[in-house]
């Protein structure tokens, strides 16, 4: 009988044992699993999904509690989301004491040209004053930010060192620096956030479409590269900035993010997004990029026959009043169906270029504007197309730089 008894005890103390190991492993997962990102669940069609990705604006209980009783101001535009709702509408509706509301390139609502000045005014649905941070005044004055506490940025961008949203976040930085204001960035997604390409900044080309000595394609969130503008004091003060970056969650730079609302007019889709960075530098030639047509960087064109059998006429519309060749049939190509590489495609370049110096051999520089330089960051790129050097070469010439910069941008990633 005493033997049966052990027995019975041993097993009783084996099975608690297993018990516990189940409950703790069960413990683990469920603590441990939503870290993951990219860990695989199913939906309710029975596909198998990743977590959901958050961005810092979907994160409220990290930021809403500082803004509590705080005189804020926002840096938005109409990516400025809280899933559906526009974070001044959030804001507002939770009791943040919104004050002042500043504009980037395109505006407010989004629907200025690239390139065109942004008017001051009264948000008619809010009735909040709209500052433009683009024209003649790109930074918050003192003025401005006289009666304000806190400064929020919350927008998207799509990773390529000229498109001028992460400009506009560098002045304002400054100007939180300067004035001792708290600057909260609400992060989001880089869609171009899987490589890192191009030539870096020489300093003598800095302009509002290049300020910092980083590749053509960043591979940063705003969120990062705030923290290697304020980590490499690329700010012109000496003042401290008092920075908070309210991370994502389930979020890598391999994530396949496609904006729910176009970054800017010219950018309506993921295509668009990917062709952009290889795409851009056309901004700088004589070649369309097929602004004024309902597929704008994602076609390339120019009155030129032997450019290419795609035609489209670019028209005047919302976001692209005043199009290149309005009104002109342009021959060249339609990228809409291709797979854009995660790397710059000079292909384009080198055709377009080749077309127009065989139509005009006397001229060939005239391919090309100031503003390319601006947009390259050097006048490398330039002169290697017009010598015709290989791919292989000019990527080449940019290598060493790459690595160093891929050095330097470890310090600063928020996510994996």
């Amino acid at each position: 009988m005493l033997q049966v008894s052990l027995y019975l005890c041993d097993n009783l103390r084996m099975l608690n044992s297993l018990r516990f190991l189940c409950f703790s492993w069960m413990l683990l997962v469920l603590v441990f699993t939503p870290c993951f990102p990219g860990r695989a669940q199913s939906d309710a069609a029975g596909q198998m999904v990743g977590p959901v990705l958050k961005t810092g604006a979907e994160r409220p209980e990290i930021y809403l509690p500082a803004l509590q009783h705080k005189r804020t101001a926002l840096v938005v535009n109409p990516t400025s989301r809280v899933g559906s709702t526009h974070l001044v509408d959030y804001l507002q509706k939770s009791g943040v004491d919104v004050r002042l509301i500043f504009a980037p390139e395109h505006g407010f609502r989004g629907t200025a040209d690239a390139g065109a000045s942004i008017q001051d005014g009264i948000d008619s649905r809010t009735g909040i004053p709209v500052v433009s941070l683009y024209g003649n005044n790109k930074k918050p004055s003192a003025e401005h930010l006289a009666d304000i506490d806190i400064i929020v940025f919350d927008i998207q961008d799509v990773g390529v060192r000229y498109y001028t949203y992460i400009s506009t976040m560098h002045y304002v930085m400054e100007a939180a620096a300067e004035h001792q204001k708290t600057l909260f960035i609400l992060d989001r997604p880089n869609p171009n956030g899987d490589y890192v390409d191009g030539p870096l900044l020489e300093k003598e080309h800095a302009s509002f479409v290049g300020m910092h000595p980083i590749p053509l394609v960043h591979g940063l969130t705003v969120g990062e590269l705030a923290r290697m503008i304020q980590g490499e004091s690329w700010l012109s003060t000496p003042q401290p900035l008092d920075l908070h970056v309210v991370p994502m969650s389930h979020y890598t730079h391999i994530t396949r993010y496609s904006p729910p609302v176009p970054p800017s007019p010219n950018l309506p889709n993921r295509q668009a997004v990917r062709l952009y960075p290889s795409l851009g530098l056309f901004e700088g030639t004589v070649v369309s990029v097929a602004r004024g047509t309902p597929f704008p960087f994602q076609a390339l064109g120019l009155p030129l026959a032997s450019a290419g059998k795609f035609q489209f006429v670019p028209e005047a519309m919302p976001g692209a009043q005043f199009p290149p060749y309005r009104g002109e049939v342009c021959y060249g190509q339609d990228l809409r169906g291709v797979t854009p590489p995660p790397y710059l495609n000079l292909n384009y370049l080198r055709h377009f270029y080749q077309a127009y110096a065989r139509q005009y051999p006397d001229q060939p520089a005239q391919f090309f504007n100031d503003f390319f330089t601006r947009l390259a960051g050097t006048r490398k790129l330039q002169q290697a197309l017009m010598a015709g050097d290989s791919d292989a070469n000019i990527r080449q010439s940019w290598q060493e730089d790459l690595n160093s910069y891929r050095q330097l941008r470890r310090k600063y990633l928020l996510y994996p």
